[in-house]
Formats: structure tokens, sequence, C-alpha cells
């Protein structure tokens, strides 16, 4: 296994933090992770410093992300229910709709009455994705079985939360969903190592949990990053933020756990998202990995902003030597090959 050549790899949970929180992450240097990752395609959620929920804020975002992204970029549109004349105008801009039905970062939380008025409002065929934990997730399928949306529930993270999930898959409906690498390769003990830099929504479960995940991986769709930087500071503040940052250390954390074939990643990082999102395929974009090489994930090394991972010092194998975009050489050896703004911004 001296050489993998794997399809262009998408992420499609990612939090960038631009614009408004670029001390953080931004454009540039979230897209220059991707491609230290093996990612050629992200796409970044609504809730920045003020959610983007309003067409304006969409189009600023944009115009900002086409001077910046050295990966191909897509965004995803906000709501908290009272922005319903908005869908109409960014439809034909955005891949699906993100609502938060727990606390997480930001001011940006929904109940499930809101739920239902953007699942009669939102386009009839365009994705739903849904932050749903424990609590909630059971009024999530409800809403799915009554309006038969496309719905993609987010970083599942316990057996309490697939387990309805994998019920609704079973009944034939529109669901699809994703397992962070954080609650596949960490779990709540890790927090007392880890303190602050363990603090995540979902937070890290139990053993028992992980292993349920690990037992169902077949049934999940996508493994995705929901890379969330913040700064060393904000994390050792008082409450810490949540949230980690995971698109360089996602693909070795794969590739170094026997329990996950080569295929089997090409299922959860590039083919389900390709068909959720509904992505072209594109034959000249790839990644090349030294299957054989190991090494050290080490904070002094990353491209993120934030400069950290939880996966500080974890030993891993495949070292991602190349990285191609339509043809063109983006990334080797861990030098990023093109200008900001090369990337393409993604529209449906």
């Amino acid at each position: 296994m001296a050489k993998i050549t794997l399809p262009g790899l998408i992420d499609m949970h990612v939090h960038l933090r631009d614009p408004g929180q670029t001390e953080k992450e931004d454009f540039y240097t979230g897209t220059s992770a991707a491609l230290a990752g093996g990612f050629t395609k992200v796409f970044d959620m609504p809730n920045n410093l003020q959610p983007i929920t309003h067409s304006s804020q969409l189009a600023e975002k944009i115009k900002s992300a086409k001077t910046k992204v050295v990966c191909d970029t897509g965004f995803y549109f906000g709501s908290l229910g009272n922005n319903i004349a908005e869908f109409e105008k960014i439809k034909d801009k955005v891949f699906g709709i993100k609502l938060y039905l727990n606390p997480t970062t930001g001011d940006y939380l929904i109940n499930t009455q809101i739920l239902e008025i953007v699942m009669k409002n939102w386009p009839r065929n365009k994705l739903i994705l849904v932050h749903a934990e424990e609590d909630v997730i059971g009024q999530v399928m409800e809403m799915v079985r009554k309006f038969k949306r496309p719905v993609h529930v987010c970083h599942v993270s316990s057996e309490n939360e697939l387990k309805p999930i994998l019920k609704a898959k079973d009944e034939g409906l529109p669901v699809t969903c994703g397992v962070t690498p954080h609650h596949l390769f960490l779990t709540e003990d890790d927090v007392k190592t880890l303190g602050p830099y363990g603090r995540m929504k979902p937070s890290l479960k139990s053993k028992k949990n992980q292993e349920f995940l690990w037992k169902n991986l077949k049934k999940i769709n996508v493994v995705e990053s929901d890379h969330a930087p913040h700064t060393k500071k904000e994390k050792e503040a008082d409450p810490p933020l949540f949230g980690v940052p995971g698109l360089e250390t996602t693909l070795p954390l794969l590739l170094s756990d026997k329990r996950v074939s080569t295929n089997e990643i090409i299922r959860l990082c590039y083919e389900s998202p390709r068909k959720i999102l509904g992505l072209p395929e594109e034959k000249n974009t790839k990644t090349i990995i030294d299957g054989n090489a190991k090494s050290e994930i080490k904070n002094s090394e990353l491209l993120t902003k934030c400069g950290w991972s939880p996966f500080n010092g974890w030993k891993v194998r495949g070292k991602i030597q190349e990285v191609y975009i339509r043809g063109t050489r983006v990334f080797e050896n861990r030098k990023i090959l093109v200008k900001p703004g090369s990337g393409q911004v993604l529209v449906p």
C-alpha cells in the first residue's frame, strides 16, 4: 500500500468563521487546511458571528470567499423561522439550510415549531441539515415522516441519536447522517487529559456509545469534520467555547484505523457527500497519499489559523503528498501551490 490515490475528498460540514471571526480562521487558512487534509471541496455553515439569514449577508460572504479560497467551497443558508421571504432569493446559491435545535456556537437556536415552518417553506427538493441531539432527534424524525423532506443529521454522537435515524432509514425516509472523527476516536474519558480542548457540541460520549457508532458505520452516510476552530485563548476561557478543528486530521485518522478500508473512506468522504449534495464527478481532481509513511500530528505543523488539535501527539499512518483540482496541482508536501481565490465558489 505504498501509494494511494483517492478522489478529491468532500467535507460537507465546516465552520470557516469568515466573515466576522477571522481571528479563529478565514477562507484562505481554512481552505488551506482542507487541502493539507486531502479535501478539495468544503461546505461552510451559516452560524457566523452574524448568522447568514439574509440574501445580502450571503452575497457578502460569497464575495469575500471568491478572493480567498484555495479549494472549492459551497455554502448553506440559515434561518430562525423569520426569513421565509429570503428563501426564493437564495435557493440557487446554497446547497441547503442548516438549523440548530440545540445550543452551540453562536446565538442561533430554534424549536420544532420553527422547524415545521421551515420544512413547509424551504424549496422542496433542497437539503435541510440539522443539529439535533438526543432530546430532540425523535421529534425531528417525526417531522421527516410528516413532510418527507430530505434531511441530513449532522455529527451523530450516541446510540440514542443514531437509533431513531436508523429506524427512519429502514422506513425508506429521505434521511442521511454524518459522524465526526472526534466522536469516532475520542470519548468522554479523553476530556480528563484534553480539558477545554475536548469541549464540543455534541459532547464526547462514553466508550459504549462510540462502539455503537463504529458498529453501525456502514449505515452512516458520511464522515464530516465539523471543523470548528477557536483561538487557544477562547478555549482556555471560562467557560471555554465549543468546537474543535478537524480538516487536517480526519483523513490521517481514518487511514490509520484498520476498521476503515480505502473503499470505505471513499464512500464516507466522497461518494456519499457527492450524492447528498448533487455534485458532479471530477476525474482530474484527486489526492495522492504515501500509504506507508508514518507521522505525528503536531500543532506546530497545522495550517489552520487556530494552531491546535485535540489529536496533537497522535501517531498516524499515511502522508498526503499531492492534491490536484481539475488537473492543477494545488498542494504538495505541506505547501499550498496556488494563490488565494483560485478555488471555485460552488453553486448547485
